[in-house]
């Protein structure tokens, strides 16, 4: 299929984003750029999730208006993402997108037409952080297992989803790879938790506990609960209910690919799929689960005071890609990853720059000043031979959702070409140019210094290509000093045969903290 949708999960705004966040962003935002490069259809959306109870207690807390309070730290979310150059067509506010209510009532009036809503007095345990009820046996010394906090007793009667009839089919989708779900662990959780048996889920909470906040039931004095309200949006953004055109391509013709923390990877994997299915929709093709962001072993939360900011880091450093960079290389696509700062200076200053920067900065430099920036033929040398195997090991790692992977294998191959050149020793020969040498000895100079330079500046052109889903900026900059247009594709020719190369500046000027 050649229609990609592709979807990050769409935050609580109860407070300004931090840095875990921005590590969905920019996962999503590296298949979107990958996805393209491969001549793929792509349509990426992003969003907030503006109604949730977790919202308007923490407006409570802070004295201001509801509305008010989300709308600001919605649009910091909406800003973090133009800041950190992520590529989205779309994003959703589910509070005040026009098209958000009437795609939830679409939805809602399908599973309700299907037979698979039903009243039904509850009492149960609920964790607003989560905004789930739990069982007691699910619970971690009586407490919330995400949160750690004691959960409230809540008594209503609400509209219940027949979650419970769609257990076997959801076994076989996950067991089939038709509802593929990475890494492998997190696809055995979810199949531990289907075998163990599902129970119906409450879908509709009262106008009175949400405040009357939320997307209304409709015909009836309720609420929809949020996670029904806010898994919608990967439809609202298709037109679900309203326009159907964006929907029939992306959804019903292309592949769907979520990308989601752990944390709720059992909403998207479990509650979601069933909902679509009584819906009468395909459920998600893919379902990319990431780890956890944390600061000393402790996850890092919103709530848990212990937050990071993106936007300084990116101020600091004047670019999004130092932090782009350190989330994608330094925190393993499925795993929990510890953020540190030292640890981003470090690879800023000893990978980027040390690396990537300085080796650019010195072939280019050489390069202009021994041939006027015009690069000389690229010999078929060995080293040209592992450059052209280098984008089929960055496709084969993104195939697998090991994104640290991908830029791995691109910064072993930036270790080899410093040493490659460091042994080949070219200022040696330059500096026989810069004399006058008997025509043999110019001859024989020129022609090794031109074979060095030239396949430096293919494999450099390599990387650049490579690096563009991950940092953007830094690779449209690379490019620009090689001379060399950035590609619409990845399968677009790569020429560097007499083009003109300049060092311009510093590609990652050290000295810069955050």
């Amino acid at each position: 299929m050649n229609e990609i949708y592709i979807t990050t999960s769409i935050p609580y705004v109860n407070a300004a984003p931090h840095v875990g966040f921005a590590l969905e962003l920019v996962q999503a935002d590296a298949y979107a750029r990958h996805f393209r490069l491969l001549g793929h259809d792509v349509r990426f959306q992003c969003g907030t999730d503006d109604n949730s109870l977790k919202n308007v207690r923490s407006a409570e807390a802070a004295g201001q208006q509801v509305k008010d309070f989300v709308n600001a730290n919605a649009d910091r979310f909406e800003r973090l993402g133009r800041q950190l150059d992520i590529s989205n067509e779309e994003f959703v506010r589910t509070s005040r997108d026009p098209r958000h209510a009437a795609c939830v009532h679409a939805l809602w009036r399908a599973c309700a037409g299907n037979g698979d809503l039903y009243r039904k007095a509850y009492e149960g345990l609920y964790c607003v952080g989560c905004e789930q009820f739990y069982e007691l046996s699910e619970l971690d010394d009586g407490r919330c297992p995400e949160h750690g906090i004691a959960l409230e007793i809540i008594r209503e009667e609400n509209w219940f989803f027949r979650l419970s009839r769609y257990g076997d089919r959801l076994i076989e989708l996950v067991q089939s790879g038709e509802l593929l779900i990475v890494p492998a662990h997190r696809r055995n959780e979810v199949l531990a938790l289907l075998r163990r048996g599902l129970t119906d889920i409450s879908v509709s909470r009262s106008a009175e506990r949400a405040r009357g906040w939320g997307v209304p039931v409709p015909d009836e004095d309720e609420v929809v609960y949020v996670w029904f309200d806010a898994l919608a949006n990967y439809l609202t953004g298709l037109g679900h209910g309203s326009d159907q055109a964006l929907l029939q391509r992306y959804w019903k013709g292309g592949q769907r690919v979520h990308v989601v923390g752990k944390g709720i990877s059992k909403f998207h994997a479990i509650y979601w799929p069933a909902i679509l299915l009584s819906a009468g929709l395909p459920p998600p093709s893919s379902i990319l689960v990431h780890g956890y962001v944390t600061v000393d072993g402790r996850k890092i939360g919103k709530s848990a005071g212990n937050g990071i900011n993106p936007e300084r880091i990116i101020q600091a450093y004047g670019t999004p890609d130092a932090l782009r960079y350190y989330l994608l290389r330094h925190i393993r696509s499925g795993d929990d990853g510890d953020f540190s700062a030292e640890r981003l200076e470090a690879a800023w200053s000893g990978e980027l720059a040390g690396q990537l920067g300085n080796l650019a900065n010195r072939v280019l430099t050489l390069l202009s000043a021994s041939f006027d920036g015009i690069v000389p033929p690229v010999p078929d040398s060995d080293f040209v031979q592992q450059a052209i195997r280098l984008p089929e090991k960055v496709a084969q790692a993104f195939d697998a959702y090991e994104l640290h992977v991908c830029l791995a294998d691109i910064f072993e191959f930036v270790g080899e070409a410093n040493r490659r050149f460091t042994k080949q020793a070219p200022w040696a020969d330059a500096k026989v140019l810069a004399g006058d040498p008997p025509a043999e000895d110019r001859k024989a100079a020129s022609a090794r210094l031109g074979a060095c330079l030239a396949e430096q500046v293919y494999g450099l052109a390599i990387v650049a290509r490579c690096l563009l889903p991950f940092l953007p900026h830094s690779a449209a900059a690379l490019h620009s000093r090689l001379g060399i247009p950035s590609p619409c594709l990845y399968r677009d020719p790569l020429i560097v045969n007499g083009v003109k190369a300049a060092p311009q500046t510093v590609l990652f000027p050290r000295g810069t903290t955050a």
